[in-house]
């Protein structure tokens, strides 16, 4: 690779051609402010449009400054990234974007996450210099997302999440000059867009322009209300991302979060893990369904079987690709099995009227309001899963309750809802849920024991991965995608009918649900999504079942209750069906260009 050398701050760097200074600066420790700039390196996007100017720099030999993030390097290169002139132009641009920005930090859901505040108090900023005419607020709620266009700052992060990361279409700039305003095509409401609510936008937005749709204060109403029992069930990407609010960066915080729920007054604490385990024995058998009927000549059998966990792929699929609703598996995710469950079973078994039983989850995903929310989930008008709140609600709420989290002692999950395998854990990565079912499938399949249980050809951060596993004699061709862009590529495949799998793994959120759009927020630092998925599959080592199967717990709720896996009482409870659920107006963008 060739390289170049320049020298930054005094210090000698060297660097790959085609090095823009941002990333120069990095490289050296030097870090030079950004707002709209934001590259996600393994993931292959970049959001580049270069029109904050915060980044500015002097190069020697040139009379302006310079946006750093639009200056690539060459050779002998000598760059100041803070002399005076330098912190002067930064101050009187922040000063400006400050001056069409609502004074409401302290009311914000960005309050203490924000890029834009934490530059105001970097830079020294303690005053409005600059007063004028302001962007009219402009509010829209889904059932996932809100959005406050009077904070945006127009850095266009979203837009390129939305189209390049998602290929969603939901949003993009309308109009020209200061009547310039990210929205939805005609002004439509986020709900009725191609919106699949995945929180990507969320994710990557320096303000709070966008957030999630916050459900705190119903939660604390319903632990507070003497006539309900409140349960609360946590996904497994939650306690990898839950202590890097409080010192524990990518590290399973398992132990103190169960107390901390506990803690904050809810009666039972659930694992969802034991609703992954559940999934896989559905998912597992419905996939050695077709697979059988595929060998035997069934013309008619629908494969790839695709995965149906996420609910920001599943809205994707009903919305740009609902020709293929019958290539999804009928499994409800691990959530909506849990709610099933928890107001049906768990309910009855301790004579609890199903409408005095509250079920909260804990996700890592803004989709899962809206997936909680379907009408179909549910009896007579009472939702299976109540309420769903993100990672990040759950942190401000261990906030609210004035816990020091760092010194809760562990506990344990309450049993029978709680008990999980190793499988169920690794769900919370890309190509975790095939590989949980692989475990599965392949003994179900051939009667006999797995040889190995880590799977890592399945593994990885590659957008599109692919893997053929031999069941005795039997190979089965496995595709694997995150992102929404990527999905998108295998999705086609398959309506062309060019796909090669026999099942297809796909997750919305970069990474699969550790890089959920309700996860604290990763800014583009791929390196903290790697440390989630490590002690994710660290926790999956250390269980003593890692075989969704083996799940004491799930053999008992089979006998006890459903069945068999796929029988009639476990497709009544734990199985669905998709829409059409096309907006009535196309807003996508290959559509506005027409």
């Amino acid at each position: 690779m060739e390289t170049i050398k320049l020298t930054i701050d005094n210090l000698q760097v060297e660097v790959p051609k085609g090095t823009n200074l941002v990333e120069a600066a990095a490289g050296a420790g030097i870090k030079i402010p950004t707002l709209c700039y934001m590259n996600l390196h393994e993931l292959n996007y970049t959001n580049n449009p270069g029109v904050c100017r915060i980044c500015v720099v002097e190069v020697e030999g040139r009379k302006n400054l310079a946006p750093a993030c639009k200056t690539v390097c060459t050779e002998g290169m000598v760059v100041r990234t803070h002399t005076p002139r330098v912190i002067n132009a930064r101050q009187t641009v922040l000063e400006l974007i400050l001056s069409n920005h609502p004074n409401e930090c302290l009311t914000c859901p960005k309050n203490g996450y924000c890029t834009l505040q934490n530059l105001a108090r970097d830079l020294g900023i303690r005053e409005a210099k600059y007063t004028g005419e302001v962007t009219k607020p402009l509010m829209d709620m889904s059932l996932s997302i809100e959005r406050n266009m009077d904070k945006c700052i127009m850095c266009r992060r979203c837009e390129t999440a939305c189209n390049q990361m998602q290929t969603v279409g939901a949003l993009a700039v309308t109009h020209r000059g200061f009547a310039s305003v990210l929205g939805t095509a005609f002004n439509e409401p986020l709900q009725t867009t191609q919106c699949v609510n995945c929180g990507q936008c969320v994710a990557v937005c320096p303000t709070g322009a966008l957030s999630e749709n916050n459900n705190i204060r119903e939660v604390f109403r319903a632990i507070g209300d003497p006539k309900k029992t409140v349960v609360v069930q946590t996904a497994p990407a939650v306690r990898v991302g839950l202590g890097q609010d409080f010192g524990f960066s990518g590290r399973s915080v398992t132990g103190k979060m169960v107390t901390a729920l506990r803690q904050l007054g809810f009666d039972y604490v659930f694992d969802t893990d034991f609703a992954a385990d559940l999934t896989i024995m559905e998912e597992g058998t419905e996939l050695l369904q077709r697979l059988g009927a595929y060998l035997s000549g069934d013309k008619e059998v629908k494969l790839p079987l695709m995965t149906s966990c996420c609910p920001g792929w599943v809205s994707f699929m009903e919305k740009h690709y609902p020709e293929l609703r019958d290539n999804l598996s009928t499994a409800k995710s691990p959530q909506q099995m849990f709610g099933a469950l928890a107001k049906n079973y768990f309910a009855a078994k301790m004579g609890i009227d199903r409408r005095n039983l509250v079920v909260v989850s804990v996700m890592p995903c803004v989709a899962k309001k809206s997936e909680a929310a379907r009408p179909e989930f549910g009896c007579d008008g009472d939702q299976d899963v109540n309420l769903s709140i993100t990672t990040r609600e759950l942190a401000r709420m261990i906030r609210f309750a004035n816990m020091n989290f760092k010194e809760l002692e562990e506990s344990d999950f309450d049993r029978p809802l709680g008990e999980s395998t190793g499988a169920g854990v690794i769900f919370g990565a890309t190509g975790g849920v095939i590989e949980a079912a692989v475990r599965t499938a392949y003994e179900v399949y051939t009667k006999k024991p797995l040889g190995r249980l880590d799977f890592t050809e399945l593994r990885g951060m590659e957008g599109i991965r692919s893997a053929t596993v031999d069941m005795d004699g039997t190979p089965v061709r496995i595709g694997i995608a995150h992102g929404l862009a990527h999905a998108r590529q295998l999705a086609e495949e398959v309506l062309a009918g060019r796909s090669p799998y026999h099942a297809i793994e796909i997750m919305a959120c970069p990474g699969g649900c550790i890089g959920g759009g309700g996860q604290p927020y990763h800014l583009g630092n791929i390196d903290v999504l790697k440390e989630r998925t490590a002690s994710l599959y660290a926790e999956d080592r250390d269980k003593p079942l890692r075989k969704s199967h083996e799940n004491p717990y799930i053999q008992s709720l089979y006998s006890e209750y459903l069945g068999q896996p796929c029988g009639k009482l476990a497709h009544e409870l734990l199985h669905t069906h998709y829409y059409d659920r096309k907006p009535t107006v196309d807003t996508t963008p290959a559509n506005l260009k027409k």
